[in-house]
């Protein structure tokens, strides 16, 4: 089948939908905030709504992201608007992010432009020949003990207040969004105090934990996809480089469908609102692999690709290979 042709009918923005999905989850994002401030001396409302905050911050995240590529509103200025509204409460100012997330787009899959993405991947010919140093930084890195708590902490709370490529698409805007992060604590701190901070920054960084689990499982798989051009097939790159995670029709509302990332990167316009849709009703030829949660957390034993496997792998078992003891 043209797959272009048929992702292309869901490629249709609503601005009903969109902002159905846009002040909806704000409305989840604050209520669900103030359960937890107000309710802090009984553990049975503020961890379930500590969740939902979480999940609502994940979710305004994805939200922005689409933002970024025009596919949430009908209109580029409406995106544009909504995305840098978005900013102060997904720690993540918008200009600069979209533009890195563009070029994490055009690098997909790349081997010569690792860089473009989220998390690093060393291939196994390069883990061979690092010296004791590069390998046990990155034994370190690539812990999930490590990368999923440590990373969240270090990607949301302090690199995205100067994320990469700031002084190339934009100082002002990445100041302005720090001070309007403060000015936002300042106002949660006038209305709830120093425990409503504390509440906020908890169950904050609970979402950003969420939000690094998924970012690894959008690329990070068995059967990913790795080349070096000219043989790199970008098609395959979206598609097979691409996670489609099935843990089922309530966390994907939950995230926005992020986790159907495999159609996302072959058709960056279609919005989340239409994202599940357009995966399930694919013909049973097109249906791609999808990833269940046990599949998704043994993923995580991956560390390395495999030039010549075509696949990503754990450590060497071998200490002649490894060169250090093995900690993750």
């Amino acid at each position: 089948m043209d797959l272009r042709a048929y992702t292309r009918q869901y490629a249709v923005q609503d601005n009903r939908l969109a902002a159905l999905s846009y002040f909806g989850t704000f409305a989840v994002y604050f209520t669900a905030l103030w359960l937890a401030v107000t309710h802090v001396d009984r553990w049975y409302i503020l961890l379930p709504a500590g969740v939902v905050f979480a999940f609502a911050a994940v979710r305004l995240y994805v939200l922005q992201h689409d933002c970024g590529h025009h596919s949430l509103f009908e209109t580029r200025t409406q995106n544009e608007i909504a995305g840098h509204v978005l900013s102060p409460f997904t720690f993540a100012p918008f200009e600069v992010m979209k533009q890195n997330h563009n070029l994490h787009h055009a690098g997909i899959g790349n081997l010569e432009h690792r860089e473009t993405g989220e998390i690093h991947t060393m291939t196994l010919r390069e883990w061979t020949t690092a010296d004791w140093r590069t390998r046990l930084f990155y034994r370190l890195y690539r812990n999930p003990f490590i990368l999923v708590p440590v990373g969240a902490l270090f990607t949301y709370f302090i690199r995205y207040r100067w994320p990469k490529n700031t002084a190339r698409f934009g100082v002002r805007g990445v100041l302005l969004h720090n001070l309007l992060i403060v000015v936002m604590l300042g106002l949660l701190y006038l209305a709830a105090g120093a425990t409503g901070i504390w509440v906020w920054l908890a169950f904050s960084f609970l979402g950003g934990m969420l939000g690094v689990f998924l970012v690894y499982l959008q690329h990070n798989f068995e059967d990913t996809y790795w080349d070096r051009r000219p043989d790199l097939d970008p098609q395959l790159a979206a598609l097979q480089g691409s996670s489609a995670l099935d843990f089922g029709w309530w966390f994907d509302t939950a995230v926005a469908c992020i986790t159907l990332h495999d159609i996302h990167h072959f058709n960056a316009r279609i919005p989340s609102y239409r994202l599940r849709a357009c995966h399930y009703n694919l013909p049973p030829e097109c249906t791609p692999r999808r990833i269940k949660f046990p599949e998704a957390v043994a993923a995580l034993n991956l560390k390395l690709w495999d030039e010549e496997a075509k696949r990503l792998v754990p450590f060497p078992k071998s200490q002649s290979r490894a060169g250090v003891p093995q900690t993750g």
